[in-house]
This record gives C-alpha cells, structure tokens and sequence, in this order.
C-alpha cells in the first residue's frame, strides 16, 4: 500500500508535490446525482488558501479548482472525479540550499530512510500544500452529508496557550477562527510577538459534527472514533486526538463520565458521540493538537546527508501557526469519514 489512498466506498486518493506544476484528488464512489459545481469546492478552498491572516505564509496561490472529469451538467455522474490545482507561485531556488540538509522537524530524514531518495524543494510530499487536495475532496463528502442534514464545522480553541473561555457560535469574523473574539485579540498580539522572535506556535481545534445519526461505523477494527483519530492524525501537523472527554476521562470515576440516558437523549456527552465504535446520534466531538510550524528563523542544530553537523536558520515563507489554515483541512477529513460510513451504513441492514 502507497498510503495515499483513504475509503472504502467514498474512496480518494491525492497527488502532487508542493513545487510540482500541481495537485490534486481523485475521488471514487461518490453517488451520482449530487448536485455540485466549481464553486461550491472554491468555497472550501478559499478558507485553506494562505494570506488569510497574520500568521499565514506569504505564499499566493489561488488553489482555483478545476474539475476534470465525473460532473456533468452540475450533478456528479457515479464515476470517478478528478480535481486539479495549479502550483502558481512555487519559488524552488529558495530550497536549494536545503538539498543536502536535514531539517529539524521536517520530514527530511524519514523520507530519505523510506525511500532512499527525497523531494527537497519544500517538503515535497510531505508538505502540508497536500492538504488542499483533502480539502476538495472534503466539499464533495460535505455536499452528500448535507443531504443527509450532517454538518461539520471547526474553529480555534487554543493557540499559543491562549485558550477561548467562551464559545460564542456561530463563528464572528476573526483571523484566528476562534469563538471567543478577546481571546482572538489576544492570539493576534501573541502571533506579532512570535513572529519578531523567528519563532512558530502550535494550538488546539475543535471539530464537530451535528446531525450525525446513530450507527455509524464499525463494531472492531473500522470503529468511527478509530476512522476519525486515523484521519486527523494523517494531517502532517497533527500530534495528538481526542475525542469526547478525552484524556479528561481519565480523571473522571464511572459515575462522572458516563452519559445517562433520558427519554429526550443523552443527559451528557463525555463519549463525544461515539459508543463502542458506533455513532450515537448525539453531536460529534474531537478535538486535535497542532504542533508549531518547524520551519523558524531561529538558528537550530541539524545534520547534512554525510552526519556533518550544521547550524540552520531557516529563512522564506512560512506559517507562524497552521491554524488557523487548518481548520478547513480537519473538517474536511471529518467529513471524508462520515461520508465513508454513510455510504457503507446502507450496506448493513436489509
């Protein structure tokens, strides 16, 4: 297995490196019928693109979508879709002194073990431009869960250890993303102060899905809270998951954390929606932990390919954070996964 391929039934695979002329995604098995167009995908791609806010790359690229083929008169025909993204403004020069250096944090060193060989010029396929891919993929499992009245939705709950006490939704316009506009304020601030310092930042997202009906995954090894910690833990920035209480539930007795059940539904949702691998009808709740942007200016000890050791001090155009670009990007692999299960729930009862 290649590992670039993710479904069962709504199945993608991505391509494309992020200095290559382009990128894009393939999907398979997405129903016919599903009435989509360009536009409804740049949606998605317009929250990824970077220059969104001060803690974004400077980097341009319009990520305009271009569907290749299985849409036909706005509907998707039941065959495979191909999207296309163009790389505009891919500056390769500027990684040419990394060719023979293993940056600290990077990919760099693992992908030379895995196949004896790398792509330098920006991280190649390990970079988080890769992501664009999962995201017009995502507006198309989007489009079918809101046929089914599932949405999913993100935003910022922490960076930099500035963490939103009140979630004010919907989201108010911010560059951060986050529910609680004082705490945006205060992230702003943090992120001038970093960025000054050559330094990056790391945070929290919070993802959740309403609407999502009860039976939803599978009862061993295809559990949904595994689908969906696999999935947002496939995000190159994306170190930790939790789903429901989370790690909260191992401070908590039987007695606290289980969710009582009530005539009118759940009473709590320490489960996060999710019993025994099966959705439960009640909101999905995941939360990931993003670690800081490894490319800074600050000076770091790394190692050429021949063990020489270097000082390297990174320079170009980079995230200060991935949030709050990332967002886009958790919920679109959310909903990849459900709209997986979806599909397959429909084969698990006469």
């Amino acid at each position: 297995m290649a590992g670039n391929t993710y479904g069962s039934l709504f199945r993608i695979t991505t391509w494309g490196e992020s200095h290559g002329p382009g990128l894009g995604v393939v999907v398979d098995g997405c129903p016919a019928g599903l009435k989509l167009g360009e536009e409804d995908i740049q949606t998605m791609m317009d929250r990824r693109k970077p220059g969104g806010s001060v803690a974004s790359t400077q980097r341009r690229e319009a990520d305009l979508v271009r569907i290749m083929s299985g849409i036909f008169k706005g509907r998707t025909t039941g065959t495979p879709i191909m999207i296309m993204l163009n790389n505009a403004d891919a500056k390769s020069d500027a990684y040419n002194h990394l060719s023979k250096l293993y940056r600290p944090g990077h990919g760099d060193f693992s992908y030379q073990h895995k196949y004896g060989l790398r792509d330098w010029r920006g991280g190649g396929r390990a970079s988080a431009r890769e992501t664009a891919a999962r995201v017009a993929a995502g507006a198309l499992a989007k489009a079918l869960l809101h046929q089914h009245d599932i949405a999913v939705n993100a935003y910022t709950l922490e960076l930099g250890g500035i963490r939103a006490k009140n979630i004010d939704l919907p989201l108010k316009s911010n560059p951060f993303c986050c529910p609680d506009l004082a705490a945006a304020d205060q992230m702003e601030k943090l992120v001038q102060k970093v960025r000054q310092e050559g330094d990056s930042l790391g945070g929290i997202v919070e993802i959740i899905a309403k609407g999502v009906p009860a039976g939803l995954g599978e009862p061993v090894f295809d559990k949904l809270d595994a689908q969906l910690a696999g999935a947002l833990m496939s995000i190159g920035a994306v170190k930790g998951v939790e789903i429901g209480a989370g790690f909260e539930a191992a401070r908590l007795r039987g007695s606290e954390n289980n969710d009582c059940l009530t005539p009118q539904g759940f009473k709590t949702n320490h489960a996060g929606g999710i019993l025994a691998g099966i959705s439960n009808s009640d909101d999905l709740v995941m939360r990931v932990a993003v670690k800081p942007i490894p490319s800074i200016s600050k000076p770091q000890e790394a190692i050429d390919i021949y063990k020489n050791p270097q000082t390297l001090t990174i320079r170009g155009r980079h995230d200060i954070s991935a949030i709050p670009r990332i967002n886009v990007v958790c919920e679109a692999v959310v909903s990849l996964v459900l709209a997986d299960h979806l599909l397959r729930q429909r084969a698990a009862q006469a």
